[in-house]
């Protein structure tokens, strides 16, 4: 009962916060036909979260999720122009969808079961997995942790990982990526604990920094898109192209060129 009851409470903040937030964006989300017509595809992406979704020195969005949206909008409409990209914060990635404000969101959104109850999902192009980091010589392996200090975001899964394979490590609680960055920088800890995703993109910026092998876990990223049968044909023109690009191995070259 009370597993139950937690879960429904889970489900009801998340449709509460579906409802209330990004109420300043203007409602704009289409079925194909209605995309086709007007010639563009609205797409929420992530702006800070190199390398999946970020900007360059000019200012520039760049990033794998970039190159998903453009290449989608090639696919389904003849031109990677035709998409108009907005930024958009973790918590509005899914009420922007939710709330028709967009067509589509590729925004680092991990596919689960609690929030598939509230949008559709597609079918994975990158999977994404906890790791740690360090920039100590001494630690190679999970195992070279011991009783070593790892920050680690609070409330994040990756916490139970951190506890079944490193079970003598100290874990250091973070309210921010930017604050686990500056505990590891400050020798405040041995590692940090997150996505690959998000450790990749500050490996790429600052080399003296590792990710260790072992990846702890496995998570899907998956474009996000609205519920409801009149956007059948949106979420099957979307995951037939997603498969193309796995099985010709186009995903597979973005992947790599982009360090993950």
């Amino acid at each position: 009962m009370n597993k139950l009851h937690l879960v429904l409470s889970a489900t009801l903040s998340l449709i509460f916060s579906l409802f209330f937030l990004s109420g300043n964006l203007t409602a704009s989300a289409a079925t194909m036909a209605e995309i086709q017509q007007r010639g563009y595809l609205q797409i929420a992406v992530k702006d800070n979260l190199r390398p999946l979704g970020f900007r360059d020195d000019q200012g520039n969005l760049q990033g794998l999720e970039i190159d998903l949206a453009k290449r989608l909008a090639s696919d389904l409409l003849g031109k990677a122009e035709a998409v108009k990209l907005q930024s958009v914060a973790n918590s509005d990635r899914l009420p922007v969808v939710f709330n028709h404000q967009v067509d589509l969101a590729i925004a680092g959104v991990t596919a689960t079961e609690s929030r598939s109850r509230i949008v559709s999902f597609s079918v994975p192009y990158y999977y994404d997995a906890a790791a740690i980091v360090t920039k100590s010589a001494s630690i190679q392996e999970l195992k070279d942790l011991g009783k070593r200090k790892i920050a680690v975001l609070n409330n994040s899964s990756t916490i139970g990982y951190l506890k079944y394979f490193t079970p003598s490590a100290e874990l250091v609680g973070v309210n921010s990526y930017a604050q686990g960055w500056e505990k590891i920088a400050s020798n405040q800890v041995d590692a940090f604990a997150a996505d690959i995703s998000v450790l990749s993109g500050w490996v790429q910026a600052n080399s003296q920094y590792r990710i260790l092998p072992t990846k702890l876990s496995a998570q899907p990223l998956s474009v996000t898109m609205p519920k409801g049968l009149q956007y059948d044909e949106l979420r099957r023109e979307v995951n037939e192209a997603i498969a193309r690009y796995t099985v010709t191995g186009w995903l597979k070259e973005r992947i790599e060129h982009w360090g993950l």
